[in-house]
């Protein structure tokens, strides 16, 4: 009988973002790409309410180190 495989499941951190209302979606595409490009973020959630502003939550993986020695 072979054991079981234990899988680990990724960590993320969390960074929420508000853009205010009157943002073009020009603009609120650019900021998100910067964050995905420099920052290595990417998108988790995206809330727009009726007044026009955006509540963004990016996610980004948590790399641990393992000691090998």
């Amino acid at each position: 009988m072979t054991p079981p495989k234990l899988v680990r499941q990724p960590e993320y951190e969390y960074q929420s973002l508000s853009i205010p209302r009157g943002t073009s979606r020009n603009a609120a595409r650019q900021l998100l790409t910067e964050h995905a490009e420099y920052g290595h973020w990417e998108l988790d959630r995206l809330k727009l309410f009726p007044d026009g502003r955006r509540t963004v939550l990016l996610r980004r993986r948590i790399i641990r180190q393992v000691r090998s020695w």
